[in-house]
């Protein structure tokens, strides 16, 4: 069994189907893409046919090289062409009876010893093998949209997969040049449990007015995300994203960590999509107003100002410094008004972000009096600011803070461990470091601190740090 790959089968000639199916052939082995439709098999040939000149035309592949890996696939319309597959992956429409149904007649035909793999995002893999006799060769291997381009692939166990099956799973998945990630069979397993945070959090924000959707999504541009998360679920398409957060929800027995936000669903309940659509977070429509992103600050800068940035770049959340007649310091969950209180004079907050940034940077008042001393500390970083209601943990902070809670809530529950999580958010959803690399940077200590304030300043229980965590603290 542990022998490598050479004889695969993709059931569902979509686009994630076909784009396995061009990874598994790129990596050299023979594929065959089943499906009942006849124009989608057609679609699906031009497509990757199409896909693999483009390779060859840039120069990624030889003509040659692109010529063996089109000739290396068929496309087919009888189940029956699969029986000699060493290894068949579902890829079909996201229905527990459906799968379960193709999974019973691929058994029927297949070798003993071949294994069947689904790509499903959200179905348990232990429910799908139920009507197996053998459900010791089935798993999970979950592609990230385009197949072709996103290197994470989760290898999920159920209960009755052999190790040994997920192990070789693994190894086919690395082989392909893939980043393989073990995680246990639990509803959103890594990716689609551990962002719900990332999404959240923004309509969150923008449903209390702490900034504006372009705003927001700017503060994240300069963070390193390549898209903010409201620009985001309007590509993935609100409806989508909502679905898959009320599925988290629902599936963990409505744990607030998950929960859901009503600002997303107003807009599933308007038609508005996002990009689909033509509106969504954004509106998308011909003549409509493009967001615009917040321009640097030009204000006057003093030597203080200037002295103040420098030390502030590198310091630890909860360092203020003297600057005039006020404080200015990183958030560490508290209002601006309550770290003023604490203090006896005004303050300016920052929210965070990396060092090395050189985008919009959020910053809060606890009175409007500092704005023109705020003005002169951006202007001494040469960046743009973004004005955020006073509220616990800020934006980029209080989000970022949740992604490491729910990971530690992940790892807690033997998910996965936090070198597989890590990897699972950097190559499926692009983040720019990992949720546990953001919290050493932070600093576990300073980030348990920083989720028990928003907590307390919030009245939230969602915010309370996860027990892994407050124990490695």
């Amino acid at each position: 069994m542990g022998a490598a790959i050479e004889k695969v089968a993709v059931c569902g000639a979509g686009a994630m189907g076909s784009g396995i199916a061009q990874v598994a052939a790129q990596a050299g082995a023979s594929v065959l893409i089943f499906d009942v439709n006849a124009q989608a098999l057609e679609t699906s040939r031009t497509r990757i046919l199409a896909d693999l000149d483009k390779l060859a035309a840039r120069g990624k592949l030889s003509e040659d090289e692109a010529r063996a890996i089109g000739e290396r696939m068929q496309w087919v319309s009888a189940l029956d062409a699969l029986a000699d597959r060493e290894l068949v992956i579902e890829a079909i429409i996201e229905d527990a009876g459906i799968k379960g149904e193709l999974f019973e007649r691929i058994e029927a035909i297949i070798s003993p010893d071949a294994l069947i793999a689904t790509n499903t995002s959200s179905l348990p893999i232990s429910r799908l093998a139920q009507g197996l006799k053998q459900p010791e060769r089935f798993v999970g291997m979950h592609f990230f949209n385009p197949a072709t381009v996103m290197k994470l692939v989760e290898v999920i166990s159920g209960a009755a997969t052999d190790p040994a099956v997920a192990k070789r799973i693994k190894a086919a998945a690395e082989s392909w040049g893939k980043v393989a990630i073990p995680v246990a069979d639990v509803p959103g397993f890594i990716v689609n449990r551990v962002a719900r945070p990332f999404y959240g959090e923004a309509f969150t924000a923008l449903n209390e007015g702490a900034a504006d959707a372009s705003a927001i999504d700017a503060l994240f541009r300069a963070a390193g995300f390549r898209m903010g998360p409201l620009e985001l679920t309007d590509l993935i398409g609100q409806d989508v994203n909502f679905a898959v957060a009320r599925s988290v929800f629902d599936s963990y027995f409505g744990r607030a960590r998950f929960v859901p936000q009503l600002r997303q669903a107003a807009l599933v309940d308007a038609g508005w999509f996002g990009r689909k659509t033509g509106r969504g977070v954004y509106d998308y429509r011909d003549g409509a107003i493009k967001p615009v992103d917040p321009q640097a600050a030009d204000a006057p800068v003093t030597d203080v100002q200037r002295q103040a940035v420098a030390v502030l770049t590198d310091a630890a959340p909860g360092t203020f410094l003297r600057c005039g007649a006020l404080f200015v310091g990183m958030t560490r969950g508290l209002t601006a008004r309550q770290e003023s209180r604490i203090l006896g004079a005004p303050v300016i907050l920052f929210d965070w972000s990396p060092a090395d940034a050189t985008g919009p940077i959020g910053f809060t008042l606890s009175e409007e009096s500092a704005h023109p001393d705020a003005l002169g500390l951006l202007a001494a970083q040469s960046r743009a600011g973004v004005e955020i209601a006073d509220r616990p943990g800020m934006i980029v902070a209080r989000t970022l803070a949740q992604l490491a809670n729910a990971a530690a809530d992940a790892v807690l529950e033997q998910v996965a461990d936090e070198q597989g999580i890590d990897a699972a958010l950097r190559y499926g959803a692009n983040y720019p470091y990992g949720p546990f690399a953001w919290a050493d940077r932070y600093g576990r200590g300073a980030l348990v601190s920083l989720l028990d304030n928003i907590a307390d300043g919030t009245g939230e229980t969602l915010y309370r740090p996860s027990h892994y965590l407050r124990n490695g603290a």
